[in-house]
């Protein structure tokens, strides 16, 4: 009995972290109406203030994992939440748009240690796989809490008490975690068993954040945003050639090497853009649309976000019994569909049309995102070799990261004025583009049984 309890405790502490670290995306959302009025920021800046936290999280990643074999685990994790509540209390008292980017960049990297610190936790306390298992499905529902009513509770939040309490929000919790984990879980480390790649970290880091910055920026010309794009772009293929000739390389580029696997690399990306990306553009597309408050347009972003809860619970299902192709085909045709309800949605002029449309269009892609987003780590995983299941993994995350980050700044460049609902048309339909190139590449590329359940 005591045992259970202490699994269970264990559990509920590591998938906290989990918890924190999704929050502070989907909860911010919501509040981008009122951090922009009160910082002063404009569309890049708004871009922006999630931008900074995915990229510091994407580039963090690749030496967490390195650092956290070489000093702990738990010591890596620990660490991680130190910086987070750190750059939390930082968020919150911002007065500027430098010191709020500034500190989500902090705490993006806080993030990134705690949720490969956190991972590799499950795995130590858990030596048992059916507890593995249970554990990981546990997390997995705290996950989809967080991506479901993290925009509903920042809503509330900013509107009861003002934006910077979703960030202040974070400091109990935060304690909670460093008091709980070490009395809960054991310290592990495998010391030289990997190895930090800083130019890799650095190459990575510097082509999205040019790519990003030339995407975002409208106040330099266009010569110079040419410039900055070629130069990341540039980058990456010099990241990705580097990586390819590394003896143990941090991002194997192999993994996707094959035609199945660069269709689930295309998921991943468009599904940031149909779906991910959308969401973040969705509480000012409301403001403007509907002239809502940020605690009403946080329950109308249920109609989106709900479906991450609920819906994954059949995918497994519904992957097995129409196979991998037919399941993302009918997911990223239901992005596609409500992209385009949305759009319909902005070049309305009558307000009921609006809603109607516009909940039609978020219920559309919250679930053809929730049906394809389980899904996809699982196919990556199955599709690549046993050898490499480990590093396909970690370059599924980063791709999710990456995609995430530049959809955003993709959308964000289509963008005009936020105060006007017709500006939204063009970010909408060029989400809805890449979700169709997406279910092209269903289409196309996947293999059509699935073989999740293969023996």
């Amino acid at each position: 009995m005591l045992a259970e309890r202490r699994s269970v405790l264990t559990t509920l502490a590591l998938g906290l972290s989990t918890f924190l670290i999704l929050f502070d995306v989907t909860a911010v959302v919501v509040a981008m109406p009122a951090i922009a009025k009160d910082v002063g920021l404009d569309i890049a800046g708004l871009a922006w203030v999630i931008d900074a936290y995915s990229l510091a999280f994407a580039a963090a990643l690749l030496s967490s994992g390195a650092l956290a074999d070489r000093f702990g685990r738990r010591r890596c994790m620990l660490a991680g939440n130190a910086v987070f509540l750190v750059a939390s209390v930082a968020c919150g008292v911002a007065l500027s748009e430098p010191m709020l980017l500034a500190a989500r960049v902090v705490q993006g990297a806080g993030a990134a240690f705690m949720a490969t610190g956190g991972t590799a936790l499950v795995a130590s306390a858990f030596p048992n796989v059916a507890q593995r298992t249970r554990a990981f499905g546990v997390i997995g529902v705290i996950s989809g809490v967080a991506m479901a009513l993290g925009p509903t509770l920042g809503g509330f939040l900013a509107s009861w008490l003002g934006w910077r309490w979703i960030f202040f929000a974070n400091i109990p919790f935060c304690l909670a975690l460093s008091l709980a984990v070490p009395l809960l879980v054991a310290e592990t480390n495998d010391k030289g068993e990997r190895r930090l790649d800083p130019y890799g970290i650095a190459l990575l880091t510097m082509s999205l954040g040019l790519a990003i910055d030339a995407l975002l920026r409208r106040d330099g010309s266009l010569a110079l945003r040419v410039t900055c794009l070629i130069a990341g772009i540039t980058l990456a293929f010099v990241f990705l050639w580097q990586q390819w000739h590394s003896p143990r390389p941090v991002l194997d580029p192999r993994v996707f090497a094959t035609l199945a696997m660069a269709g689930v690399a295309t998921l991943l990306t468009a599904l940031q853009f149909g779906y991910w990306a959308v969401v973040v553009y969705l509480p000012l597309f409301l403001s403007a649309a509907l002239h809502i408050s940020m605690d009403v347009a946080g329950v109308a972003l249920l109609a989106a976000t709900l479906p991450m809860l609920l819906v994954p619970l059949i995918g497994g299902g519904l992957a097995t019994r129409w196979g991998w192709r037919r399941l993302f085909t009918i997911a990223f045709g239901l992005v596609v569909i409500g992209d385009l309800f949305l759009l319909s949605a902005a070049l309305s002029d009558g307000p009921e049309i609006r809603l109607a449309a516009a909940v039609a269009g978020m219920a559309m892609i919250g679930v053809g995102g929730a049906l394809a987003n389980p899904q996809l780590s699982g196919v990556a995983l199955a599709l690549a070799p046993s050898s490499q299941a480990g590093m396909a993994s970690a370059v599924t995350f980063i791709v999710r990261q990456a995609g995430f980050a530049l959809g955003i700044a993709a959308l964000g460049l289509t963008l005009g004025a936020v105060n006007v609902t017709a500006e939204f048309a063009a970010p909408f339909a060029l989400a809805a583009l890449v979700a169709l190139l997406g279910m092209i590449a269903a289409l196309v590329l996947l293999p059509t049984k699935s073989l999740l359940h293969s023996p």
